[in-house]
This record gives C-alpha cells, sequence and structure tokens, in this order.
C-alpha cells in the first residue's frame, strides 16, 4: 500500500519536472540583450548583420511608436520609478500615459509633476467606474482610447522597465503572428511569504502549460499570460474586444489572451527578467489577499481546484510525509520511492532559481509555501460559494 502510494507520488512529481525541462528554453526572451547608453559595454563585439539587424529594427520602432500605459490607484509609493523607467527607453518614439484611478494618495500630483518636466507624459483622470467593471480593466480601456501611437504596451504601476524593454518587445512582437505577446517581468521579493507564493506562478505556468503546444494550437484553454506587461496593436486590440471582453475580471494575465484566442488571434508569452523589475506585494497582509483577490478566476475555480490539490499537494508535499512514515513502519523501499519524489518534487524550484534568479528561500521551503498556496485557493474556493470577495485597493469587484 505504501510502496504503491510512493510510486504514485513520483508518477506526479515527475509531471511538473519534465514539463520545466522541456519549457524554460523556450520560455526565455528571444536574443541576447543589447546593453544600451552608459550601459553598453562589449558592444563592439556584434558582428555586422546583427548590428545591421538591430539597426533596421530600431528604425521600424523608431516609426511605430509605442504607447506606455498605466492605469494607477493609490501607487504614491511605485510610479514615479515606474514612469521614470519608462521614459528612459531608447530606441523607440514612445508617450507614456497615466490614469488615475480615483487615488486617495499624492499619485495624481506626482505624475503631474513628471508630466510638467517632460511632454511625453501625460496624466488623464478616470472616469467615474461603471457597474460591473474591474477598476483596472476599465482603466486601461481608457488609456487604450487615449494612446495616439498604433502600438500599446499595458504595464502595472509597479513595473520598472529596463532601458531597451520596449525596443526589444517590439522586435519580438513583430517577428511573431500573435496579437497579444506578455512578458513576466523578473519579480524582488523581500518578505517570507513573498519568496514562498511569488515564484509559484512560474512552478504553475511551466510545470502545467505546455508551452510548444500553446504557440501551435489558438485554442483559447492554453490562453496563458502576465498582466503586469503587455503588448498589442491597437488593431489587433479593437479585434478583441478591447479590456471590455474582461471587464469584470481581475485575472487579466490570464482573461486578455483568453479573449484574443477567442478572437481568433494568437498570443505568446516569456520570461521577461531581462525587460522589467516588479514588486507586486510590500507584506505577508498583500500576499495572502493578493492571491485570494486572484483565484477564483485560476486554480480555485470550480474546475480546477480538485485537480490541481491533487497534483501540488501529490508531487510535492505528499512525498515528504510519506517518506518520514513509510521510514518509521521500516517500508524502506516505499522509503526510497518517495524520497526519490521529493527531490523530484523540487526540481522545478531549483531550475527556476538558477534560470530566473528565484528566491533559494522559496526551493528550501516549497513544501510548506505549496501547502499553504493550497490552503488559500481552498480559502478563496469558499469565498466564492458564501458570496464573500477580498477588497484590494479599497474595492471589492466594481
Amino acid at each position: 500500500m505504501m510502496l504503491g502510494l510512493a510510486i504514485a507520488c513520483l508518477l506526479i512529481s515527475c509531471l511538473p519536472a519534465l514539463m520545466v525541462v522541456k519549457n524554460l528554453p523556450i520560455f526565455m526572451f528571444p536574443g541576447r540583450a543589447e546593453n544600451t547608453g552608459a550601459e553598453n559595454t562589449g558592444a563592439e563585439n556584434t558582428g555586422a548583420g546583427e548590428k545591421q539587424l538591430q539597426s533596421e529594427a530600431e528604425t521600424e520602432s523608431r516609426e511605430m511608436g509605442v504607447s506606455v500605459l498605466i492605469p494607477a490607484r493609490d501607487e504614491q509609493d511605485g510610479i514615479a520609478a515606474s514612469v521614470n523607467a519608462a521614459l528612459e527607453n531608447q530606441g523607440v518614439d514612445l508617450e507614456v500615459l497615466v490614469l488615475d484611478d480615483h487615488s486617495m494618495d499624492r499619485t495624481p500630483e506626482i505624475v503631474q509633476q513628471i508630466a510638467a518636466q517632460d511632454s511625453r507624459v501625460r496624466y488623464l483622470q478616470g472616469d467615474k467606474l461603471p457597474s460591473g467593471w474591474n477598476g483596472k480593466q476599465f482603466g486601461c480601456k481608457q488609456l487604450a482610447a487615449a494612446a495616439h501611437y498604433p502600438l500599446l504596451v499595458f504595464i502595472d504601476a509597479d513595473v520598472r522597465l529596463k532601458p531597451d524593454a520596449l525596443q526589444r518587445l517590439v522586435t519580438c512582437y513583430e517577428s511573431l503572428d500573435v496579437g497579444l505577446l506578455s512578458a513576466f517581468p523578473r519579480q524582488e521579493t523581500e518578505t517570507i511569504l513573498e519568496k514562498w507564493i511569488i515564484p509559484l506562478m512560474h512552478f504553475v505556468l511551466l510545470g502545467f502549460c505546455p508551452l510548444e503546444r500553446m504557440r501551435s494550437d489558438a485554442s483559447p484553454a492554453l490562453a496563458a499570460g502576465c498582466g503586469q506587461l503587455f503588448l498589442t496593436s491597437k488593431k489587433a486590440y479593437e479585434t478583441a474586444g478591447t479590456h471590455e471582453q474582461i471587464r469584470g475580471s481581475r485575472h487579466d494575465g490570464v482573461k486578455l489572451p483568453r479573449a484574443y484566442r477567442h478572437a481568433g488571434l494568437m498570443t505568446d508569452v516569456y520570461d521577461g527578467s531581462e525587460l522589467a523589475i516588479c514588486r507586486m506585494y510590500h507584506s505577508a497582509s498583500e500576499v495572502v489577499r493578493g492571491v485570494l483577490k486572484n483565484a477564483t478566476e485560476g486554480l480555485a475555480s470550480p474546475r480546477l481546484i480538485l485537480p490541481f490539490t491533487v497534483l501540488l499537494l501529490g508531487g510535492s508535499v505528499f512525498p515528504v510525509g510519506l517518506c518520514g512514515l513509510a521510514i518509521y513502519y521500516g517500508d524502506y523501499p516505499a522509503a526510497a520511492v518517495a524520497g526519490l519524489a521529493t527531490l523530484v518534487g523540487h526540481v522545478p524550484r531549483v531550475l527556476a532559481a538558477l534560470r530566473l534568479r528565484q528566491s533559494w528561500a522559496g526551493v528550501i521551503c516549497h513544501v510548506p509555501a505549496t501547502t499553504l498556496f493550497i490552503l488559500l485557493q481552498w480559502v478563496a474556493f469558499i469565498n466564492q460559494l458564501t458570496g464573500r470577495q477580498v477588497a484590494w485597493r479599497g474595492r471589492v469587484s466594481s
């Protein structure tokens, strides 16, 4: 009996491990980073052909132009860094639009001060939030309507772009036959729960989403993305129905790519560690509320919560307890298999720490982190059944 359970755990743990090994190389952002400005070291080693391609891409990017769109509500601590980082981008014509969603702090004042010093920045006061709309989605729709350039880059107010990010994003977007491109910024994590929980979004994406199939199959069920950083064209955005298609959603990372695919447009997602930095949450309380507010549109949905509970606990948590239990009862074959399952279950976190520069604290504490993550999914599921909603930025749904 114990050996059979250990074998089952090993098989379950192998699924995300093998998937991550396959996904990681094709998840990395295409092309190597080209340093610019003061960081331009080693450029003399670039081949003539590569320099010509880079020059052509830069020229085309300048002709196209990029509108960086930032919805903001009570973002006084980070909005200046986000806007200024976007303005430092080179190789593209750009404008930065910030929509203030009725902030109660100094967000409007900070943005207006920057706009007074740089004509590329525009401050917009958001309209009153209509019933049934999520604040971010309504803000993004207003921003897109006000944008002057044909390429739209939506970023969260806590995202700081690298100086070459927009040029690289545009070059990548124009090389792909997609309507929507997204990238995961490098996630800064300081508190314990940040280090535990936030890397799990990569674990779930890379461990259970077949990226190769996603790029060849237009099924909405394979939609994946990161709501912190999206690039699209105005034409594709309108074809997909704008953010109105996901107006009530809090989980645009999944919902927006799905809307594009429903409209017959392909989507893609890459690691954006070289392109941008983001710190999503700043405390344990924010981590918990952040997971709870998005969970019901993700793993805590009625369709996914049971299978993912089995997959995550069976491949990452149960093997540890089973190994200890087998040793206690002297079932050493079962203990050996469960021990192997434990090691295999940690492979995705080790690879992510190496390739994506994630915290090693998350690797070491993968078992309690996964346990807490699943617990939060069930709390969110129960909240949904009982009609309770988690407030974020002073709002619940709309």
